[in-house]
């Protein structure tokens, strides 16, 4: 059967979902609220169901169809951005700039591997690398001041961002060689609740791992603030085990052995779906892929 709804009362039905208001949409797209409203009519008609409850108060209120919808039509928009940047790519030919954005505790020596080889495959290519803490790699990306971000998976990831698994890196459970815990053989639950847990700041990530099993806590937005504080004697933590083996670290830091330690994190291309990634960027990726998972 011929579709009758188009792609343009999809949109509008998902921007009045997400605002709450035809007004605010109609300002949003420089239409007429009349506009918005018949657009989304039509489309109740040509589904043969009602989305929105307008009688509820002055905001539309989605129905039980209207909810059941919603997601299959983010999903349509998002498809839709997919072939725009898939028919780009086709017609786009090797970047002269890749800007590659990564969280500053990634491991670093299957990143500088990978951009090893990009120099090889790519002598020509300009390249841009910034480092930051949990949260900077989707920003950069989501401002469209990086192409590619390596990061940590967390669930609050930006809507205008795809991303894939590359792999994943050890968690191990530590302390400064100074700390009390240091002595212990192994430490359970209840020793590691009586002493001071370091963390990363949920603010911005929701890490595997990020739940503390101690009353006191302290948080950071970094591993390696994370690993500097540690080595003070200032708490014991979950660090990467590439953190806890980076050189200045050595001899400073006791792995502790303990009936519990936070998954494995995993490592994540990540870009924005209206953008799509030329073969240089693609290179990197399976480079990195491969490097990581050489120190796997």
């Amino acid at each position: 059967m011929a579709l009758r709804w188009n792609l343009e009362q999809i949109l509008l039905f998902v921007q009045v979902a997400e605002l709450r208001s035809f007004s605010a949409v109609a300002r949003q797209q420089g239409r007429a609220q009349s506009a918005v409203s018949s657009a989304i009519a039509l489309l109740e008609e040509d589904l043969g169901v009602t989305l929105f409850n307008r009688s509820s108060g002055r905001q539309p209120q989605l129905t039980e169809a209207g909810r059941a919808l919603l997601e299959e039509g983010r999903e349509l928009l998002r498809q839709c951005e997919r072939l725009d940047s898939r028919a780009l790519a086709l017609n786009r030919g090797q970047e002269a700039q890749l800007r590659v954005a990564q969280d500053e505790a990634m491991p670093y020596q299957p990143v500088l591997d990978s951009l090893e080889d990009l120099a090889g495959t790519y002598p020509a290519l300009e390249v841009q690398l910034a480092s930051g803490a949990q949260g900077d790699v989707a920003r950069k990306l989501v401002e469209r001041r990086a192409d590619l971000g390596l990061l940590f998976h967390h669930e609050h990831m930006p809507a205008a961002l795809e991303r894939r698994a590359l792999g994943s890196v050890e968690m191990v459970t530590v302390c400064a060689v100074n700390h009390p815990l240091a002595a212990t053989p192994r430490v359970s639950r209840q020793e590691l609740a009586r002493h001071r847990q370091l963390l990363i700041a949920l603010e911005t990530s929701q890490y595997a791992g990020g739940d503390p099993i101690s009353p006191q806590v302290w948080r950071a937005d970094s591993f390696y603030a994370m690993a500097e504080l540690l080595m003070r004697g200032l708490g014991w933590a979950w660090l990467p085990r590439h953190v806890v083996q980076y050189p200045a670290y050595q001899q400073q830091m006791v792995e502790l052995a303990s009936e519990w330690v936070p998954p494995a994190l995993v490592v994540e291309l990540v870009w924005r779906r209206d953008e799509p990634l030329g073969p240089a960027a693609r290179h990197l990726a399976e480079c990195f892929t491969r490097h990581l998972r050489a120190i796997g």
